[in-house]
């Protein structure tokens, strides 16, 4: 391969220079990172735009009228969501490529990160319109930067399967993965993911950040079975959005070798009526996890069982 890419006659680049609020075209699509939950965290710039493009584009048209009427905003409001993304592409590409101005939001923080706009952002990059990003409030960004993990590399997952066997696999898949894990999950999931973070990573970090910005923001931190534990403890608060945060692998361990693969030597000696206590102290003396850890992560294993 040629080491100068604009030489290769089979690579075809498209070069554009735009300017924030300045495109080299009348028409262009802002992409408006919007609050995760205090108002006030919309920026000026964010709040004239919506009022100035001709419509804009929203996951949900009634959540977001909300943010609209606190604004004092009459914009139109176009739906755009997983279900009918491509077809809306196929109608707003045509309107801006005739100089309409336009806006893409998401129910709260910036669009696409887990939210719709991905088909359409990609349609219009390839089709030579400018898309414009609009930075603002961001729930992984957020977390991360109160949560106390190393920030200098960290990895965003998403949402996990819903599915426990699918789940787990998941989370095996990581085990060797040193950055911090950041990963989004809904109440209705949150104690089974704790629960199979608490299996896999008995003596990970885990940071939980709840309902960011609102009334009831709290962060929630200690080794995964203990912030397992307190989630179970404590059900009235599993409720709201939750973004989960696991410290990444000691790079000088193979946690592969003795983390999930005890599983099945800690359900083989609980078969064999062994006390929690017991296995937990021979399992001290046979690898490098902390016996708290350990007595912990097995008598989830027992409570399972």
């Amino acid at each position: 391969m040629s080491s100068n890419i604009l030489s290769d006659p089979d690579l075809t680049v498209s070069l554009r220079v735009q300017g924030p609020d300045n495109p080299t075209e009348s028409g262009c699509l802002y992409v408006i990172a919007t609050p995760i939950g205090h108002l006030e965290d919309l920026s000026a710039r964010a709040t004239r735009l919506l009022d100035e493009v001709d419509w804009i584009a929203a996951e949900d048209t009634r959540h977001s009228q909300t943010l609209l009427q606190a604004l004092g905003l009459k914009t139109p409001l176009i739906s755009l969501h997983e279900h009918n993304e491509a077809a809306r592409t196929q109608t707003l590409l045509p309107r801006l490529q005739a100089g309409e101005v336009g806006a893409l939001i998401s129910d709260a923080g910036t669009p696409l990160i887990n939210d719709p706009g991905y088909t359409l952002v990609r349609s219009l990059r390839q089709a030579n319109v400018p898309v414009v990003p609009v930075p603002g409030p961001s729930a992984v960004i957020a977390a991360l930067s109160a949560a106390g993990l190393p920030t200098d590399r960290f990895a965003y997952e998403g949402f996990l399967p819903a599915k426990a066997g699918k789940r787990q696999q998941a989370l095996k898949a990581l085990l060797r993965e040193t950055r911090t894990l950041v990963f989004y999950e809904s109440p209705h999931r949150l104690l089974a993911s704790l629960q199979a973070m608490a299996e896999c990573f008995p003596e990970r970090e885990l940071v939980v950040a709840k309902e960011l910005t609102k009334r009831f923001e709290a962060f929630v931190s200690g080794l995964s079975p203990e912030v397992h534990q307190w989630f179970c403890d404590h059900p009235e608060t599993v409720r709201g959005e939750f973004v989960l945060m696991l410290s990444g692998a000691d790079s000088k361990r193979s946690e592969a070798e003795d983390g999930c693969d005890l599983e099945a030597l800690i359900d083989a000696m609980l078969a064999q009526g062994l006390p929690v206590k017991q296995i937990a102290e021979i399992l001290t003396l046979a690898t490098e996890h902390k016996k708290k850890a350990l007595y912990q992560w097995v008598q989830t294993r027992k409570d399972r069982a």
